[in-house]
């Protein structure tokens, strides 16, 4: 720089040559946003087809969030976290009564965009025909890197998969919980085999990352929390490695981002040993949404700057999206027409909002079903929905469906009476132990899921609340005398409860004395076609004392 220069002007210059060097040396950002759904069970319209009125939930409420997020953000990724094919009538009747079209919610999804789904283990509950053609129908990858063919190292779903948006490498990995054989039946996994999910993200992170070279791993799980954060204790219930979300953040180098589902829980935003962890709800009622920032320098390896995570809802501001309607519409209508059936009558008006806590008429009709069906001695059936209804005067398939809505199937096994109290035992830990003054429904276990409580029909008995968990059932008579538990009894349940879900493994390995493929809820609605008359009082064969 020439000294003849005034020294304003020299300056001047040498300020301009160190912002000029600081701008070429300003690192490089992008921005990408992924958005995940979970645990939609089936749920397109803003309906509650059970009580037959408006919802804020559906995909059509999640179509417009997410348009919304794609005008603001340039770099979108959407992601599904599994049990997406079964839940709602709507799914029902596509999946069992008229499965010809494409998939409903694979047509919808399809339509939004979506880039990868992992399956949940209620993928697999209409068996694996209805499962590979919702698979086929999907424009995008299922991914689950550890589901595997049985005894071989052949991944039954695509692993992975890799995008390229705003110039980074996203990798996401798809786990599904591998519980699936504690609750489905064998037939509906036939060859398949779900290995644990830490060891299998040990496994594929890597691969994502020195194999694929991507600047951030994604894994979408079909699993949950593993502990109470709070207490560090495992929710009752759970099996072994059925929820290991923890222990992956904990356990696997790696992981940037973590989208979570099978817990139906909203969590906005969780970091966990530098691992981001999030869950949009259940029921497409939440679209959770997590920011990445990247930054490199000289061309370079991105990294992640910065990560930021909201949970979003499908609240009453937020409108359905017409063309994801019109798409669906064929599918509500023709549910509509089938839950709207009248097939039988009801002197008064029923209700389950106390079946957790005395007999009710409404749920001794599912066991009236189950006894009938199996020809059993005894019943075991939960209070699925409490806020299920049956009006006075004409039933239609709409109330009965209400009642159990979940897709189980019929098992008649055979048991001891020690086993069917041991299940009471069981059934009564739904129960914190005992504080004087405090009602049954304030010692409710808030750990434990209503739908774990089994109530019994054919043998009487009481819950005495007073008593320390394990040694509750009181005055356990069948036909009228005290039940031997070496007496053998026909005991009429469900898939799930055979299989041991809800922690009932007494009856693991039962002798399995007759079996159905209908689902409970059809033989409930034959039980009424055939009766017609829905008895309006409870049998009264049970009672908490406290």
């Amino acid at each position: 720089m020439p000294a003849s220069l005034p020294l304003s002007r020299r300056l001047l210059t040498l300020l301009a040559l160190v912002f000029a060097g600081t701008a070429l040396a300003a690192p490089e950002r992008t921005q990408v946003t992924l958005l995940a759904t979970t645990d939609t069970h089936g749920r397109i319209y803003p309906v509650d087809y059970y009580a037959n009125k408006p919802a804020d939930l559906g995909l059509a409420k999640i179509a417009t969030l997410v348009a919304q997020v794609r005008k603001e953000s340039r770099h979108v990724l959407l992601l599904d976290c599994g049990d997406t094919i079964q839940g709602t009538p709507l799914a029902y009747f596509h999946n069992r009564k008229n499965n010809t079209p494409p998939d409903p919610m694979m047509l919808v999804m399809n339509s939004l965009g979506y880039v990868s789904m992992t399956p949940g283990n209620h993928e697999y509950n209409f068996g694996l025909g209805v499962l590979e053609k919702a698979r086929r129908e999907a424009s995008f990858p299922w991914v689950s890197a550890n589901t595997y063919r049985v005894g071989t190292d052949e991944t039954a779903f695509q692993p992975y998969v890799v995008r390229e948006i705003g110039g980074v490498r996203i990798g996401i990995l798809g786990l599904t919980t591998p519980a699936i054989p504690n609750w489905e039946n064998p037939e509906n996994y036939a060859g398949l085999e779900f290995r644990p999910l830490v060891s299998e993200a040990k496994k594929w992170v890597p691969r994502l990352r020195e194999g694929e070279k991507v600047d951030a791993v994604v894994i979408a799980v079909h699993c949950g929390l593993d502990e109470d954060l709070a207490t560090g204790r495992r929710r009752p219930g759970d099996f072994d490695g059925e929820n290991a979300a923890l222990s992956i953040a904990r356990e696997v180098p790696g992981v940037d981002v973590m989208f979570l589902g099978h817990s139906h829980r909203d969590i906005p935003a969780l970091v966990v040993n530098g691992v981001l962890l999030c869950q949009a709800g259940r029921w497409a009622d939440h679209l959770a949404r997590v920011e990445l920032t990247f930054s490199r320098e000289d061309g370079g390896a991105w990294s992640v700057l910065a990560r930021d995570a909201r949970s979003l809802a499908t609240g009453p501001e937020v409108a359905a999206d017409s063309a994801v309607l019109a798409l669906a519409a064929p599918y509500h209508a023709e549910t509509e027409a089938w839950l709207s059936r009248a097939i039988g009558h009801c002197a008064q008006p029923l209700s389950a909002a106390s079946g957790h806590f005395e007999d009710t008429a409404l749920l001794d009709l599912v066991h009236r079903a189950q006894l009938e069906a199996g020809k059993a001695d005894v019943s075991l059936a939960a209070n699925f929905n409490p806020r299920a209804r049956i009006p006075a005067g004409p039933v239609t398939v709409r109330d009965l469906a209400g009642i159990y809505i979940y897709e189980n199937t019929l098992y008649v096994i055979e048991v001891t009476g020690a086993q069917l109290k041991a299940a009471l035992e069981h059934a009564a830990r739904y129960f914190l132990p005992y504080e004087a003054g405090k009602t049954p429904a304030q010692l409710v276990d808030p750990n434990i899921p209503g739908y774990a409580f089994d109530i019994a029909e054919g043998v009487s008995y009481e819950i005495d609340l007073r008593r320390p968990p394990g040694d509750r059932i009181l005055n356990l008579t069948f036909q009228g005398a005290p039940l031997d538990p070496a007496r053998k009894l026909r005991l009429a349940t469900n898939n799930y409860r055979y299989n041991g879900g809800g922690g009932y493994t007494m009856f693991k390995g039962a002798k399995v004395l007759d079996r159905s493929s209908t689902e409970i809820r059809d033989l409930m609605i034959g039980w009424v076609e055939r009766h017609h008359e829905i008895p309006a009082e409870p049998t009264r064969n049970w009672k908490l004392l406290y």
